[in-house]
C-alpha cells in the first residue's frame, strides 16, 4: 500500500511540473504552430523571415498547425528552400473564435538568448 501510495505522490509531482512547449517550434523542416488557448484561431495567417507565407483556414483550440518550411512561398510563388536558407523569425496573426486579434512572434535570436 505504501509503494502504491508512493507511486501516486511522484506521478502527481511530475504532471505538475511539466513544462509547456513554445507555440511556435522547429522540429526538423516542419514549423508547428500550437494554440495553446481555449478558443479556435480563424484565418490563421504564419510568415517565415518577413516574406515566405502559408497558413490554414483554422486551428482549434488546443490544436496544431503542421506545415512543411517548403510549402511556404512568397506572393511571387517562390518557395522556401530549407537546404539553402535558415529561419530566423516567424509571424502568426489569426482571429480568435471571439474575433479578437492572434499575435504570436519567434525570433532565433530570442532563442539563443536563452
Amino acid at each position: 500500500m505504501k509503494r502504491l501510495l508512493a507511486a501516486v505522490v511522484v506521478a502527481l509531482a511530475a504532471s505538475g511540473c511539466r513544462h509547456t512547449p513554445a507555440p511556435i517550434r522547429l522540429n526538423g523542416r516542419t514549423l508547428v504552430v500550437e494554440n495553446q488557448t481555449k478558443r479556435e484561431w480563424r484565418n490563421v495567417t504564419v510568415t517565415v523571415n518577413s516574406y515566405y507565407r502559408g497558413g490554414a483556414a483554422s486551428v482549434a483550440a488546443g490544436g496544431e498547425l503542421d506545415a512543411g518550411l517548403s510549402t511556404f512561398a512568397t506572393g511571387f510563388g517562390q518557395k522556401f528552400d530549407p537546404n539553402r536558407e535558415s529561419v530566423h523569425t516567424v509571424e502568426v496573426r489569426a482571429t480568435d473564435a471571439s474575433g479578437q486579434p492572434v499575435t504570436l512572434e519567434w525570433s532565433d535570436r530570442k532563442q539563443e538568448a536563452k
